[in-house]
């Protein structure tokens, strides 16, 4: 989570390897030629967000500017 960023727009998502969509240990599960998306990371809206969960506790959107002021 950045607190620097008021929005998520413009940030640039690190992409993973298609092979481990479309694999299941050693089992291929995607036809031959078949691209896959595979993000590592989400841009979740604030409001469908309920809590952040850390190795704090459960933390409520209304509480996470004064986190975020107790890690500083």
């Amino acid at each position: 989570m950045d607190f620097a960023l008021p929005t998520g727009e413009g940030l640039d998502i690190a992409q993973g390897q298609g092979t481990d969509v479309c694999r299941l240990g050693d089992t291929i599960t995607c036809p031959e030629g078949v691209e896959a998306y595979n993000p590592l990371a989400d841009i979740t809206p604030a409001n469908l967000i309920t809590a952040v969960v850390t190795e704090h506790g459960a933390i409520a959107p209304s509480e996470l500017k004064t986190f975020a002021q107790r890690q500083d």
